[in-house]
């Protein structure tokens, strides 16, 4: 791979930046200063180093993004922010959301430039599991942790299937709840609400299978899957 492709590859910059970057002598190859653009590197076995800090080259990343209400799940949009402007320095990778979460919903969104993950995580026919925590004006009963079971019908006549509800908190006119589905209609859980006669008034992803959104993580902010949290999402897909 020449070497200006693999510094924008990694992140560093544009193919123009970092041709600049080079022709500055400030990447390195085995120790040694490169000043050619076009110098032929062996990303997997050459140890390369910009500024002295050794550059591992990566085919395909993996983030957990803290999503923040008011972006949306594409990779451009001509009228919202979307939450690929989220993630810095990593303009070269063609990232997209793994799945969606709605603008105004907050929460745990993997974002990745791996397709078949993405696939295999996210096809409707996979049923993985997805845990959400929710606001709702309207007093949850456990009537309608029954309904849920049974598989609520929304959308002229679809059915569902079995989802969990959990009542966490409730006062005379509002509930907090967690719920467990398996598949991923456009605004289930708000239609599922709403056919039991109540409101989503906040709604935010804390998990995908196992995998749990980061409790330190930052609205807005995003880090790599560690090395277990990928194998443990990956496992049976």
């Amino acid at each position: 791979m020449r070497l200006d492709k693999f510094l924008a590859h990694y992140g560093i910059g544009t193919r123009k930046e970092v041709k600049k970057i080079i022709r500055q002598g400030l990447v390195t190859v085995n120790g040694e200063i490169v000043k050619k653009d076009d110098y032929k590197v062996d990303e997997k076995h050459d140890h390369i180093e910009y500024e002295g800090e050794q550059l591992l080259f990566e085919k395909y990343v993996y983030f957990m993004l803290h999503k923040p209400a008011g972006y949306v799940c594409a990779t451009h949009d001509a009228l919202h922010a979307t939450v690929i402007d989220l993630i810095e320095g990593y303009d070269n990778y063609a990232l997209f959301p793994v799945g969606r979460l709605d603008k105004d919903t907050e929460g745990l969104l993997l974002i990745s430039n791996d397709g078949q993950f993405a696939h295999r995580l996210m096809s409707p026919n996979r049923h993985h599991r997805k845990v959400y925590y929710a606001k709702i004006e309207g007093v949850v009963t456990t009537a309608d942790i029954e309904a849920f079971k049974n598989g609520v019908t929304i959308d002229s006549g679809y059915t569902c299937k079995e989802s969990y509800l959990r009542i966490l908190s409730t006062t005379d006119t509002t509930s907090e709840v967690e719920i467990e589905i398996f598949e991923g209609k456009f605004h289930q859980i708000k239609k599922m609400f709403q056919a039991i006669g109540k409101k989503v008034v906040y709604l935010k992803r804390t998990k995908i299978r196992n995998l749990a959104l980061d409790p330190k993580l930052d609205i807005g902010a995003f880090r790599a899957l560690s090395f277990h949290e990928l194998v443990d999402l990956q496992k049976d897909l």
